[in-house]
């Protein structure tokens, strides 16, 4: 406990690491308060709210805090942002013109986020349609039409460009990654009434205080998995040649390239939900098309849904991977600084041998991803009310995780910069830093 407020007194200590952490608080609490506000025109009295805590509609209402069951002006987040630069990553693959602007630099990169945000702008408009004519009712409406639907519009696509600005601030002028801090306030919004509802529907008989306790056990057993499966990296011995310049000797030093176990980070998850979502809007559009297959994948603890998300994470998991981590172009920045693989020639030898070491290391990866991602689906079989069961894996808990991580290895890197012992008196935070960072790539942590 000593050594808890002795690390809490050097992180105070410190100018800049507080006025971050207090600006990031500030942002938060304002996004917080806007999660709250309804649309203009709404009853909250007589919005369907159940309806928008279930199946895919449920994981975004979490992302959002909640908001988008309350038709906040916030109700939409930041998935449209999120979407948008997913569309943008796939362009750098297939369509050279992004592929250009990714080698160009900095300016290369001021050009690709201002085409995200213009992305985004469009896609929050056409989300933010289908949303006001699925999700508020007719009778919730206060507003004659069109009036409602366009002003709706505008005002839930102001709302996502206002929450991406704030994200970036965080980035700039906070701590942590913006935009996953955002989403990770709204997961965690959601779990006291998860808490609570569990705790009530154990003490109205079923299992009692020592069943609940049991599934905090249980949860922490999941957490540390998790963070096992997050932290787990294959090291890449690279050693530089040695360069004499006058009286000084530069490089022949061996550093490491940490490639790690789950490279794709969640977006497997989040790919795999959307496609299982399908057969239940086949369902809702097409009763006629109804069978027993159709209605086993839209429920989302039988066997066949579990299984064929299993199967779609796993090959997310490699298709992500693939797309995001170039062998080659890692192979040729090592040989343009004198970097080479011992035993390993510089070139298409190195390129081949990282590549064999991903397709093996993301193998036992996606396993574990897609462990971590059924197991709610086992928690409520198990008797865990759905709104608890929801923290014992899938993306929430990867993105708390993940999150929680890369913010600490941030306030950490503040302390060591400044001769402080770290957030721990004994070992490091892994993956603070690493010889992919030197080399000039960088990972998102959504």
């Amino acid at each position: 406990m000593k050594k808890l407020f002795t690390t809490l007194s050097n992180i105070w200590k410190i100018e800049e690491l507080r006025v971050r952490i207090l600006y990031t608080l500030l942002i938060l609490l304002v996004y917080r308060i806007g999660s709250f506000i309804v649309l203009p025109g709404v009853d909250p009295a007589s919005l369907d709210n159940q309806q928008a805590k279930d199946g895919l509609l449920g994981l975004l209402n979490m992302f959002a805090g909640g908001s988008f069951s309350r038709a906040s002006i916030f109700a939409l987040g930041v998935m449209p942002y999120i979407s948008a630069s997913i569309v943008v990553q796939l362009l750098g693959i297939a369509v050279p013109y992004f592929q250009k602007m990714q080698k160009e630099g900095e300016s290369g990169r001021k050009k690709i986020t201002q085409i995200t945000r213009y992305l985004t702008i469009g896609i929050t408009a056409l989300q933010a349609i289908g949303y006001v004519k699925s999700q508020i009712a007719p009778d919730a409406r206060l507003i004659s039409e069109p009036l409602f639907t366009i002003s709706s519009m505008i005002i839930l696509t102001a709302g996502t460009m206002f929450v991406m600005w704030m994200g970036e601030k965080i980035t700039d002028k906070g701590i942590g990654n913006g935009i996953s801090i955002l989403i990770m306030v709204g997961i965690i919004a959601q779990l006291p009434y998860g808490i609570g509802a569990e705790f009530m529907s154990r003490q109205n008989g079923q299992g009692g205080l020592i069943a609940f306790f049991i599934e905090f056990v249980a949860l922490f057993a999941v957490v540390v998995f998790t963070v096992l499966v997050i932290q787990g990296t294959r090291k890449v011995p690279v050693q530089y040649a040695k360069k004499i310049v006058g009286n000084k000797q530069y490089g022949g030093v061996r550093q490491y390239i940490p490639l790690k176990l789950n490279a794709a980070g969640v977006m497997p998850i989040i790919f795999a939900q959307a496609i299982m979502f399908i057969p239940s809007t086949i369902a809702q559009f097409f009763p006629a098309a109804q069978s027993s297959f159709l209605a086993s994948l839209s429920d989302y603890t039988s066997f066949a849904y579990n299984f064929t998300f299993a199967i779609l994470i796993i090959l997310f998991t490699f298709f992500y991977t693939a797309i995001t981590i170039n062998p080659n172009q890692m192979a040729d920045d090592m040989k343009k600084n004198g970097g080479f693989v011992p035993g390993i020639k510089p070139g298409k030898a190195t390129a081949d041998f990282i590549d064999a070491i991903i397709s093996r290391i993301t193998f036992p990866g996606s396993i574990f991803l897609a462990i971590i991602a059924i197991l709610p689906a086992f928690a409520i079989i198990a008797g865990v009310n759905s709104q608890f069961a929801h923290f014992f894996g899938g993306t929430s808990l990867l993105i708390l995780v993940a999150v929680v991580l890369d913010t600490l290895q941030q306030v950490e890197s503040h302390l060591l910069m400044r001769h402080y012992d770290g957030l721990m008196k004994t070992g490091r935070i892994s993956g603070r830093t690493g010889t992919a960072a030197a080399m000039g790539t960088s990972e998102a942590v959504i």
